[in-house]
Protein backbone atom coordinates (compact mmCIF):
# COMPACT_ATOMS: atom_id res chain seq x y z
CA UNK A 1 0.00 0.00 0.00
CA UNK A 2 1.01 3.62 -0.47
CA UNK A 3 0.23 6.66 1.66
CA UNK A 4 0.11 9.86 -0.41
CA UNK A 5 1.19 12.52 2.04
CA UNK A 6 2.97 15.73 2.91
CA UNK A 7 4.84 15.72 6.22
CA UNK A 8 3.60 19.15 7.36
CA UNK A 9 -0.07 18.12 7.33
CA UNK A 10 -1.37 17.33 10.83
CA UNK A 11 -3.91 14.93 9.31
CA UNK A 12 -1.09 13.08 7.57
CA UNK A 13 0.92 13.03 10.77
CA UNK A 14 -1.87 11.16 12.57
CA UNK A 15 -1.58 8.36 10.02
CA UNK A 16 2.22 8.38 10.08
CA UNK A 17 2.23 8.10 13.87
CA UNK A 18 -0.16 5.15 13.67
CA UNK A 19 2.08 3.44 11.10
CA UNK A 20 4.95 3.58 13.57
CA UNK A 21 2.95 2.70 16.67
CA UNK A 22 1.30 -0.25 14.90
CA UNK A 23 4.51 -1.44 13.18
CA UNK A 24 3.09 -1.07 9.67
CA UNK A 25 5.96 0.68 7.90
CA UNK A 26 6.84 -2.48 5.97
CA UNK A 27 3.28 -2.69 4.63
CA UNK A 28 2.72 0.98 3.76
CA UNK A 29 5.11 3.11 1.71
CA UNK A 30 4.99 6.84 2.44
CA UNK A 31 4.95 8.85 -0.80
CA UNK A 32 5.64 12.57 -0.38
CA UNK A 33 3.61 14.68 -2.83
CA UNK A 34 3.67 18.38 -3.65
CA UNK A 35 0.14 19.71 -3.34
CA UNK A 36 -1.63 23.00 -2.59
CA UNK A 37 -5.29 24.02 -2.23
CA UNK A 38 -5.10 25.57 -5.70
CA UNK A 39 -3.06 22.87 -7.40
CA UNK A 40 -3.65 19.42 -5.88
CA UNK A 41 -1.24 16.69 -6.89
CA UNK A 42 -2.53 14.71 -9.88
CA UNK A 43 -2.19 11.34 -8.16
CA UNK A 44 -4.07 12.68 -5.15
CA UNK A 45 -6.89 14.02 -7.34
CA UNK A 46 -7.11 10.72 -9.18
CA UNK A 47 -7.56 8.85 -5.89
CA UNK A 48 -9.57 11.42 -3.92
CA UNK A 49 -11.94 13.73 -5.82
CA UNK A 50 -11.54 16.45 -3.17
CA UNK A 51 -7.79 16.55 -3.82
CA UNK A 52 -6.98 16.33 -0.11
CA UNK A 53 -4.34 14.31 1.70
CA UNK A 54 -3.79 11.83 3.20
CA UNK A 55 -4.84 9.15 0.72
CA UNK A 56 -4.20 5.45 1.20
CA UNK A 57 -3.73 3.57 -2.07
CA UNK A 58 -4.67 -0.07 -1.51
CA UNK A 59 -3.57 -3.04 -3.57
CA UNK A 60 -6.96 -4.75 -3.48
CA UNK A 61 -9.60 -2.03 -3.35
CA UNK A 62 -10.40 1.62 -3.96
CA UNK A 63 -8.30 4.30 -2.32
CA UNK A 64 -9.27 5.40 1.15
CA UNK A 65 -9.25 9.03 2.22
CA UNK A 66 -9.96 11.16 5.28
CA UNK A 67 -7.50 10.52 8.07
CA UNK A 68 -10.10 8.98 10.40
CA UNK A 69 -11.12 6.45 7.75
CA UNK A 70 -7.50 5.55 7.06
CA UNK A 71 -6.56 5.19 10.73
CA UNK A 72 -9.56 2.97 11.47
CA UNK A 73 -8.67 0.77 8.51
CA UNK A 74 -4.99 0.50 9.42
CA UNK A 75 -5.76 -0.09 13.08
CA UNK A 76 -7.99 -3.01 12.09
CA UNK A 77 -5.31 -4.48 9.82
CA UNK A 78 -2.66 -4.24 12.51
CA UNK A 79 -4.87 -5.27 15.42
CA UNK A 80 -3.31 -2.38 17.33
CA UNK A 81 -6.46 -1.63 19.35
CA UNK A 82 -6.07 2.14 19.06
CA UNK A 83 -9.87 2.30 18.91
CA UNK A 84 -10.70 0.05 21.89
CA UNK A 85 -14.33 -0.80 22.56
CA UNK A 86 -14.01 0.47 26.12
CA UNK A 87 -14.42 4.24 25.89
CA UNK A 88 -14.79 4.19 22.09
CA UNK A 89 -17.27 7.06 21.88
CA UNK A 90 -15.10 9.26 24.09
CA UNK A 91 -12.03 8.39 22.01
CA UNK A 92 -13.86 9.22 18.78
CA UNK A 93 -15.11 12.51 20.23
CA UNK A 94 -11.62 13.45 21.38
CA UNK A 95 -10.26 12.61 17.93
CA UNK A 96 -13.03 14.66 16.30
CA UNK A 97 -12.15 17.59 18.56
CA UNK A 98 -8.51 17.32 17.50
CA UNK A 99 -9.52 17.16 13.83
CA UNK A 100 -11.69 20.28 14.22
CA UNK A 101 -8.70 22.08 15.74
CA UNK A 102 -6.58 20.98 12.80
CA UNK A 103 -9.22 22.16 10.32
CA UNK A 104 -9.34 25.62 11.88
CA UNK A 105 -5.56 25.89 12.18
CA UNK A 106 -5.00 24.84 8.56
CA UNK A 107 -7.58 27.40 7.39
CA UNK A 108 -5.68 30.14 9.23
CA UNK A 109 -2.46 28.96 7.60
CA UNK A 110 -4.04 28.96 4.15
CA UNK A 111 -5.53 32.42 4.65
CA UNK A 112 -2.12 33.85 5.41
CA UNK A 113 -0.20 31.84 2.82
CA UNK A 114 -2.44 31.66 -0.24
CA UNK A 115 -4.60 34.79 -0.20
CA UNK A 116 -3.20 38.21 -1.10
CA UNK A 117 -2.67 40.32 2.00
CA UNK A 118 -5.29 42.82 0.84
CA UNK A 119 -7.90 40.05 0.74
CA UNK A 120 -7.07 38.43 4.07
CA UNK A 121 -9.59 38.73 6.88
CA UNK A 122 -8.12 39.07 10.38
CA UNK A 123 -11.63 38.75 11.84
CA UNK A 124 -12.14 35.47 10.02
CA UNK A 125 -8.77 34.15 11.20
CA UNK A 126 -9.58 35.20 14.77
CA UNK A 127 -12.90 33.35 14.51
CA UNK A 128 -11.02 30.20 13.49
CA UNK A 129 -8.64 30.67 16.40
CA UNK A 130 -11.67 31.02 18.68
CA UNK A 131 -12.69 27.48 17.73
CA UNK A 132 -9.24 26.28 18.72
CA UNK A 133 -9.11 28.09 22.05
CA UNK A 134 -12.56 26.80 23.02
CA UNK A 135 -11.50 23.27 22.12
CA UNK A 136 -8.23 23.51 24.04
CA UNK A 137 -10.01 24.93 27.08
CA UNK A 138 -12.59 22.17 26.97
CA UNK A 139 -9.92 19.48 26.83
CA UNK A 140 -8.14 21.14 29.76
CA UNK A 141 -11.27 21.28 31.91
CA UNK A 142 -13.19 18.15 30.87
CA UNK A 143 -11.10 15.68 28.92
CA UNK A 144 -7.72 15.30 30.61
CA UNK A 145 -8.67 11.99 32.19
CA UNK A 146 -9.33 10.63 28.70
CA UNK A 147 -5.78 11.49 27.65
CA UNK A 148 -4.41 9.11 30.29
CA UNK A 149 -3.88 5.37 30.00
CA UNK A 150 -2.88 3.15 27.08
CA UNK A 151 -2.32 4.79 23.72
CA UNK A 152 -5.42 5.43 21.57
CA UNK A 153 -6.21 7.57 18.54
CA UNK A 154 -7.79 10.34 20.60
CA UNK A 155 -4.38 10.90 22.14
CA UNK A 156 -2.62 10.69 18.78
CA UNK A 157 -5.03 13.17 17.23
CA UNK A 158 -4.68 15.65 20.07
CA UNK A 159 -0.90 15.32 20.08
CA UNK A 160 -0.73 16.03 16.34
CA UNK A 161 -3.19 18.93 16.56
CA UNK A 162 -1.24 20.67 19.32
CA UNK A 163 2.05 20.04 17.52
CA UNK A 164 0.63 21.73 14.43
CA UNK A 165 -0.34 24.75 16.52
CA UNK A 166 3.28 24.93 17.67
CA UNK A 167 4.51 24.60 14.08
CA UNK A 168 2.30 27.24 12.45
CA UNK A 169 0.73 29.36 15.19
CA UNK A 170 3.08 29.27 18.15
CA UNK A 171 2.82 33.02 18.72
CA UNK A 172 -0.87 32.70 19.60
CA UNK A 173 0.09 30.78 22.75
CA UNK A 174 -2.34 27.90 23.15
CA UNK A 175 -0.61 26.87 26.40
CA UNK A 176 -1.72 30.01 28.26
CA UNK A 177 -4.22 28.96 30.92
CA UNK A 178 -3.91 25.27 30.00
CA UNK A 179 -1.11 23.88 32.18
CA UNK A 180 -2.38 20.30 32.41
CA UNK A 181 -2.72 19.93 28.65
CA UNK A 182 0.64 21.62 28.09
CA UNK A 183 2.31 19.15 30.47
CA UNK A 184 0.59 16.20 28.82
CA UNK A 185 1.68 17.38 25.38
CA UNK A 186 5.29 17.84 26.43
CA UNK A 187 5.40 14.22 27.57
CA UNK A 188 3.51 12.94 24.51
CA UNK A 189 5.96 14.65 22.15
CA UNK A 190 8.74 12.46 23.56
CA UNK A 191 7.21 9.33 22.01
CA UNK A 192 9.49 7.94 19.27
CA UNK A 193 6.61 8.04 16.77
CA UNK A 194 6.18 11.79 17.35
CA UNK A 195 9.89 12.46 17.18
CA UNK A 196 10.21 10.48 13.92
CA UNK A 197 7.34 12.39 12.26
CA UNK A 198 8.43 15.89 13.30
CA UNK A 199 9.46 18.37 10.63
Amino acid sequence: MQLLMSPASPFVRKVRVLLREADLLEQVTEVDVQTTPYEPDQAVKAANPTGKIPVLIRDDGPALYDSRVITRFLDQIAGADLYPAAGLWEILTLEATADAMMDAAVLITYEGRYRPESQQSPDWMDAQWGKITRAVSTVETRWMSHLAGPLHMGQVGMGCALAYLDLRHDARGWRDGNPALAAWHKEFMSRPSMIQTAI
